[in-house]
């Protein structure tokens, strides 16, 4: 049977990386998964109190450049988004590169197949933020998302940090198996509220 969950991502957190490729690569391998990924501006959720928002002011957040794009890829050319979606995280956290450079969105945009035009035009009209702003509020009202990477299902939320990484190539049975023990925890046991630990042995 079909899972169906959502997770948030913005593109400069390295759990959102860690996570969502392995979303990715479950998917990639047929895991019968339907998943919606839904932005969250980072920057917007660290806004001080009597500041502008992201939204009226999204020159001031290094993030939301990218996390449009991926949204206009996301849902114009959905075909295209799995390979936009993992390179903008490569470009962040691999290259180290800079995601408030447009010319590096456009750089993977081009690499990927995506017209590069197409999504800037939906970024500069103000549609692609409207976009993020009404799924980030939705969320942020409805399950008190607070970050990324959230796995959302029904009335459940949880904020998750996978400590491994799945890039291209990794073994798809791994990542099916920390995705769905992670679905697994938020529908079937919802008394588990925190557990952390103390440590990293790495």
């Amino acid at each position: 049977m079909t899972t169906a969950f959502a997770a948030t991502w913005d593109y400069r957190c390295p759990f959102a990386r860690n996570a969502h490729e392995h979303l990715l690569t479950g998917q990639a391998a047929g895991a019968d998964w339907q998943v919606r990924y839904l932005p969250f501006s980072l920057g917007q959720a660290h806004v001080e109190e009597g500041q502008p928002s992201v939204w009226e002011k999204p020159e001031q957040d290094s993030g939301i450049v990218a996390l449009q794009a991926g949204v206009v890829v996301r849902d114009k050319f959905p075909d295209r988004f799995p390979a936009v979606h993992r390179a903008l995280f490569e470009a962040r956290h691999d290259a180290g590169l800079h995601l408030e450079d447009r010319s590096v969105v456009e750089r993977v945009l081009a690499d990927h197949g995506v017209p590069a035009d197409t999504v800037f035009a939906r970024i500069d009209d103000g549609a692609a933020l409207e976009k993020v702003r009404s799924e980030h509020e939705e969320f942020v009202a409805s399950h008190n998302v607070w970050g990324v990477p959230t796995f959302i299902a029904d009335d459940q939320a949880v904020f998750v940090r996978l400590m491994n990484r799945a890039p291209q190539g990794a073994d798809p049975a791994a990542s099916i198996k920390a995705v769905e023990r992670v679905v697994d925890l938020l529908t079937g046991w919802t008394d588990l509220n925190e557990f952390k630990h103390t440590s990293i042995p790495r």
